[in-house]
């Protein structure tokens, strides 16, 4: 029942809006037109500058030149190629029907060598 009360509130400003640009647009034409080709100037103003203040100066750092040399770099250093999501999907279900081999990875933990002969007093033993 809330959700109704509220649509019908919203229909109702619509409503309002619908007849008040009518009425706009049938009383003062020369004045209605003018007035959306100033708010339609003003908002392509304003996306610009958006666009020049925070887009701009972020795509075109020299740091995310240099990210993208080291990425293309990479590339070329372990020949890494880019793969479209076909043969990704063709992969993946060729490799569901084979099993391959596990690999055991090289370890870069270390074990650091304690004190092991000295044995804790625990009320246990």
């Amino acid at each position: 029942m809330k959700n109704r009360g509220v649509s019908l509130v919203v229909y109702f400003i619509i409503g309002l809006a619908a007849v008040g640009l009518i009425t706009q647009l049938v009383g003062n034409t020369s004045r209605f037109l003018t007035q959306i080709v100033f708010m339609v100037g003003m908002g392509a103003l304003f996306l610009g500058a958006f666009y020049f203040v925070f887009v701009r100066k972020r795509t075109n750092s020299d740091e995310t030149k240099k990210y993208k040399q080291a990425v293309k770099q990479s590339r070329q250093k372990y020949n890494q190629e880019q793969k479209s999501n076909y043969q990704k999907a063709v992969r993946k279900q060729s490799s569901s029907k084979q099993k391959r081999p596990s690999k055991k990875r090289t370890s870069h933990l270390r074990v650091i060598e304690g004190n092991k002969s000295k044995s804790k007093k625990r009320a246990s033993n």
